[in-house]
Parts: C-alpha cells; sequence; structure tokens
C-alpha cells in the first residue's frame, strides 16, 4: 500500500521562508542597538566586513551551481550528482556561507555567528520535513541516498558527476536571483553604522 504524504514541499518552504524572515528582523533589530567592539572605522571592523562579502559572493555562486544540478527536478527525481552525490543539501550550506556573510557586514564576528546559528536552526527543521516528504514520496530510492550521503557536511569521495546536464534557465535565473538579495546587506548595514555614529540609533552593548 502506498504511502501518501501528509504536507506538501511547496507549504514547507512557505513556512521556511516566514522563518527566515522573522528570524533576519529579529538579528536587525539586535544590529541596529549593538556594535563592534573594535569601532567603527578599525581595520579588524573592516576586515571582517571584507571576509563577509566574501563568503557572500561564494554563497551567491555556489548557490547558482546548486541549482544547475536541482533546478525544478526535487519533486520529480532524486538528484544525486554533482553536489549533491557529497550532501544531501549543498545549497543550504552555501546559503550558511551567505548568511555569515550577512552578519559579517556588522563588522562583528559575534553577530556573524549568530546570524549563521539562525540559518542553521532553520534549515535544520526545514530539512526535516523535507526528508519525511522525500521518503514517503520516493520510498527506498531516497532511503538508499540518505543512507550513503551526508545531510550537510560533504563527503568529497562520494563525487559523482554527469557527463551532462540539462539546465533549466528558468530556475537558474530565479537561484541567482534570490542570492543576489545576501547584497542588500551592505547598504543596510552601512546604514546602521551611519545611523549609530551620527546618534541616530543608541548603542547598547558592544560585541567582539
Amino acid at each position: 500500500m502506498t504511502t501518501t504524504p501528509i504536507f506538501d514541499l511547496q507549504a514547507v518552504q512557505k513556512v521556511r521562508k516566514g522563518a527566515v524572515l522573522i528570524a533576519l528582523l529579529a538579528l536587525v533589530g539586535l544590529t541596529m542597538v549593538s556594535q563592534s567592539a573594535s569601532g567603527l572605522d578599525s581595520p579588524m571592523h573592516e576586515g571582517i566586513e571584507a571576509v563577509g562579502l566574501a563568503a557572500i559572493v561564494f554563497a551567491i555562486v555556489g548557490r547558482a551551481w546548486c541549482s544547475l544540478y536541482i533546478g525544478g527536478r526535487k519533486k520529480a527525481e532524486i538528484v544525486s550528482r554533482g553536489p549533491y552525490s557529497i550532501s544531501r543539501n549543498p545549497l543550504y550550506i552555501f546559503s550558511f556561507f551567505g548568511a555569515f556573510g550577512i552578519g559579517a557586514q556588522s563588522g562583528s564576528l559575534t553577530l556573524a555567528v549568530l546570524f549563521t546559528l539562525a540559518s542553521l536552526a532553520v534549515f535544520y527543521l526545514t530539512v526535516r520535513r523535507e526528508e519525511a516528504w522525500l521518503g514517503a514520496t520516493f520510498g527506498a530510492a531516497y532511503a538508499a541516498y540518505k543512507a550513503r550521503t551526508p545531510r550537510f557536511l560533504p563527503n568529497f569521495a562520494l563525487w559523482r558527476d554527469e557527463a551532462e546536464l540539462s539546465i533549466r534557465p528558468s530556475f537558474f535565473l530565479t537561484t541567482i536571483r534570490d542570492g543576489l538579495v545576501f547584497l542588500l546587506a551592505i547598504p543596510l548595514f552601512e546604514a546602521i553604522d551611519l545611523a549609530q555614529a551620527e546618534g541616530w540609533l543608541k548603542v547598547l552593548a558592544h560585541l567582539p
């Protein structure tokens, strides 16, 4: 007897996006009342921002790469080649780098880590529900893939690739568009820095 999935994957994604938005608003609120302990114009502050920018670019490129393999196929088949041969959730891994990069635009490593931990919590809960859906939908095929492939931390020894890919441009471009949203952190945090420097925002805590 076939088991019918008790929830839809699209609904899970909507919940994920809502949770990400709530977490983002809460952390941006914390950023508005805190400041890096090294000071706004210090080399440490600028260096952390630069590392964060590199992490954001890495996340955008990595997410786009993953979309070449997974775009539009998640509901139709088990994708197990390329980045999905070494991790079941490589797109989310790159999103963790993006979250770190966003937090790092504050110039504080503490906030960068908090942004990363928040994304880990949200995506972990999302992945658990996605796994239930995929298991109910694909049965033994997904169970075998799940048994050999790590949930997050890549195992590069498992790498397998396709000789060629059938690419869906709309999904690739959508992933690029979504990734570019990470870059909005740069003007946002610069505006917060300016508001704090001018005394428009009161700083309640200095974070390393």
